[in-house]
């Protein structure tokens, strides 16, 4: 049975193209049949993260629009053949999304035999937010360890439980997950930083799993190249454990892993001083 998958997040910048690509890629690695749907209309930024900018043709906005067919519009990912990608417009409005037109291309994907549809919302909590989180049935919030992206995820997460298909008919709630991206020991440890327990405490939402701050997020963007296949990258590392984890695999949560961030911190210090 398929899974809808919402990447929220209530501020921008916070990580979650970076985290749909992982999440979707880490998803196909496993053998599931996945699809990752851009909800940035106007900006669209997915593609270029996948690395398949070049070979859009048809977008979210034409398949809804009847302009293009679904099969028309989905990207085989050039990697994995259970990935597929479907891109947002870049030269249209928000408000061409409909309740309608949105429920239709997640019906039509499950009718493919997708295991899992992603979901990538944009930022804030107007329309394309809304329609990116409306037919989900889990969701990961993806927040940084400052106030401000934990204060936007928590109306994030009032968003889900009130103003989606499942909450509207009275269904089994969104299940929630917590991703926290940039994270720095070093920065925690100064106080310039919300420390795990603290955004624990302050969401109330179960932890899938923490990305470090990492320089090879940025070199897989840039490169068109989801990180998660950066194995050897600690935020590559934290990605596939989220995904083990999401799969009810046994892996130690991140935060109660004894001295990991300070081992980590240990050693770049180590480095420092040699």
């Amino acid at each position: 049975m398929s899974e809808v998958i919402v990447v929220t997040s209530g501020k921008g910048g916070v990580g979650k193209t970076t985290t749909s690509a992982s999440f979707a890629t880490g998803l196909a690695q496993r053998g599931f049949k996945t699809a990752v749907i851009d909800f940035d209309i106007g900006l669209r930024n997915l593609d270029l993260v996948m690395g398949c900018e070049r070979r859009v043709v048809y977008d979210l906005v034409n398949v809804i629009q009847g302009e293009a067919t679904l099969k028309q519009a989905l990207i085989k990912d050039r990697n994995n053949e259970n990935l597929y990608i479907l891109a947002a417009s870049q030269t249209r409005d928000k408000e061409v999304l409909t309740t309608e037109g949105v429920e239709k291309v997640i019906n039509d994907l499950k009718g493919l035999g997708f295991d899992y549809i992603i979901c990538d919302s944009p930022a804030g909590i107007e329309k394309g937010a809304h329609m990116a989180m409306y037919f989900a049935d889990s969701a990961l919030i993806v927040t940084n360890p400052e106030v401000s992206s934990v204060r936007d995820s928590d109306r994030i997460l009032g968003l889900l439980g009130s103003k989606t298909y499942r909450a509207e008919n009275d269904l089994p709630s969104i299940k929630e997950h917590l991703i926290i991206t940039r994270y720095s020991a070093k920065r925690v440890n100064t106080g310039e930083m919300l420390s795990v327990a603290d955004i624990k405490e302050l969401l109330g939402v179960s932890l899938l799993g923490i990305i470090p701050e990492c320089q090879s997020v940025l070199s897989a963007s840039n490169a068109g190249s989801p990180v998660i296949r950066d194995d050897g990258s600690l935020a590559g590392k934290a990605y596939s454990r989220i995904i083990s984890r999401f799969l009810g695999e046994e892996v130690p949560d991140d935060s109660a892993k004894k001295g990991f961030f300070r081992r980590l911190f240990a050693s770049n210090k180590e480095k420092e001083l040699a």
